[in-house]
């Protein structure tokens, strides 16, 4: 019985242990369940202020690139209303040269029927006086009337014609001044719209350095990290005393500028290994040729020509890295281009043609390193390789004057190219390379038979030739001034034009005694 009482308060007792065990973990479960969504509302809370501010940066980012383009759309938006500006000053002046061309035009009327009036009363005269003279001369000399009609038809004619070379001259001197005023009023309107900086020629590039023991990393063992970057980029790098600098020199101006950009990467990247240094050039020259089209492609949009071909705008943008005497070949590509629009607009021909014709007429000189051949006939082989027409290839060749040109445009791309070329601040060159050129302007003349002396002025763009009055003669001073200029241009290079003035004067000296 015992046994059973206690089975059963043992069965009791373990009853109410599992009761309170089953209550205590229920507990744990209910606190360990609360922990748990407590970690996981606190993970949620900083899972959520992490996305705001994410969002936050978004937002400012987005913020800051609106904030950027509409800056660059308000200056875009200045620069239009600059340049509508311009053309609408443009205009008034078109708009003065055209009331002042009328008033010409209106005077010229008037004083073209005052000729004409005149000439009706002059043949009134000349008749009156034929009627006489045919009466005298039928009464005094008993001629004939068709004699005498055939003499007074002669004085006539002779007298007539010595009248109409008179007046023809008259009227060639009136046309040929008017002509000249035209054509300047023109290229002043031309020079007008063209504003340009001035950029000196250079052949080094100064790198700066961040302290001087970078020039040693630069360097490398043995030079070998200098050597492969020169290897790599076709550049001179000059290391020298100058403190916290390094000289690139070359010729090529893209060149010079890869090797400028490349070496600033691996300075700021701190790794400097012939290694390094090919990835980083091989990058920097799939940049640059990126680059030179977008130029290219700017500068064509500019001047309002569409269509040329990738190579060309490539050639395009490689000139921003050429000079001539110190002036900018895409620079100077510019000025050609407005200077000629405006010249066919005022002369009423076609404008996008030498708009077109300005922009290829150098592109030689962005290859003229690498081929041979003067920069004219290089650029006229391009323009033909991608299609252009004869015309254009003619006005090309014949800026130079190499050949003649065969169309208003041409002769309007020559102008435009020598304006450009000869405007003041537009080139320069070294002091000794000017004083060897002058020297040898001056030897050059003096070299030819009856020359005095001879005086080069205006910088070189004028030579002053005095002959021997007994020697050369009146006639043969306008050959001779031909044969210099002919001479001149064969063998000098200079920039723009030499005028050749000959100077002959006699003397008579008597001494009273």
């Amino acid at each position: 019985m015992e046994k059973y009482i206690f089975l059963v308060v043992a069965f009791v007792l373990g009853y109410i242990l599992r009761l309170i065990y089953a209550r205590i973990s229920l507990i744990n479960a209910e606190k360990m369940a609360k922990r748990i969504i407590s970690e996981a509302e606190a993970k949620a809370e900083a899972k959520k202020k992490e996305g705001l501010l994410e969002i936050k940066e978004i937002l400012e980012r987005e913020r800051r690139e609106f904030e950027r383009e509409t800056y660059q759309r308000r200056r875009d938006l200045e620069n239009l209303e600059k340049r509508f500006s311009q053309k609408e000053e443009a205009l008034d002046r078109k708009l003065d040269i055209l009331e002042r061309k009328e008033r010409d035009i209106e005077q010229r009327e008037r004083k073209l029927l005052g000729q004409e009036k005149s000439l009706r009363e002059e043949e009134n005269k000349l008749n009156r006086e034929k009627e006489e003279n045919k009466k005298i001369l039928e009464r005094l000399a008993g001629m004939s009337a068709e004699e005498a009609k055939k003499i007074l038809l002669q004085s006539l004619e002779e007298e007539a014609k010595k009248e109409a070379a008179l007046l023809a001259k008259n009227i060639e001197q009136e046309a040929k001044e008017q002509a000249e005023r035209k054509a300047k009023e023109v290229l002043a309107l031309a020079i007008q719209r063209v504003a340009a900086d001035h950029t000196a020629e250079v052949t080094v590039t100064t790198v700066p350095l961040p302290n001087d023991e970078v020039k040693g990393r630069i360097i490398g063992r043995e030079g070998r990290n200098i050597r492969t970057f020169e290897q790599l980029t076709g550049v001179d790098l000059i290391v020298d005393d100058t403190p916290e600098a390094i000289t690139l020199s070359a010729f090529d101006g893209v060149r010079r500028e890869i090797a400028r950009l490349a070496l600033e990467r691996l300075i700021a990247d701190g790794r400097i290994h012939p290694g390094r240094i090919e990835e980083v050039v091989e990058k920097v020259k799939k940049e640059m040729e990126n680059h030179l089209k977008e130029v290219g492609e700017k500068t064509a949009l500019e001047v309002g020509v569409s269509g040329l071909p990738t190579e060309l705008l490539k050639f395009l943008g490689k000139l921003n890295y050429r000079t001539s005497y110190g002036q900018n070949q895409l620079q100077h590509t510019l000025e050609v281009a407005w200077i000629a629009s405006t010249l066919a607009s005022e002369l009423k021909t076609d404008v996008h043609f030498c708009k077109k014709a300005a922009l290829l007429h150098d592109l030689g000189k962005a290859v003229d390193q690498e081929v041979e051949g003067t920069h004219h006939q290089i650029s006229a082989d391009l323009a033909r390789k991608y299609g252009e027409g004869e015309k254009m290839i003619n006005a090309i060749l014949a800026h130079h004057e190499d050949v003649e040109p065969q169309s208003l445009e041409a002769v309007i791309l020559a102008a435009a190219d020598a304006v450009s070329a000869a405007r003041p601040g537009a080139r320069k060159e070294s002091v000794e390379h000017y004083l060897k050129r002058i020297e040898k302007l001056e030897k050059l003349t003096t070299s030819f038979r009856g020359v005095i002396n001879a005086y080069a002025i205006q910088a070189g763009r004028e030579i002053r030739v005095i002959v021997e009055p007994e020697e050369i003669d009146d006639a043969q001073m306008a050959i001779l001034a031909k044969e210099i200029a002919k001479k001149v241009e064969k063998e000098l290079e200079y920039p723009g034009q030499i005028k050749v003035t000959v100077i002959r004067e006699l003397r008579a000296i008597e001494t009273a005694k």
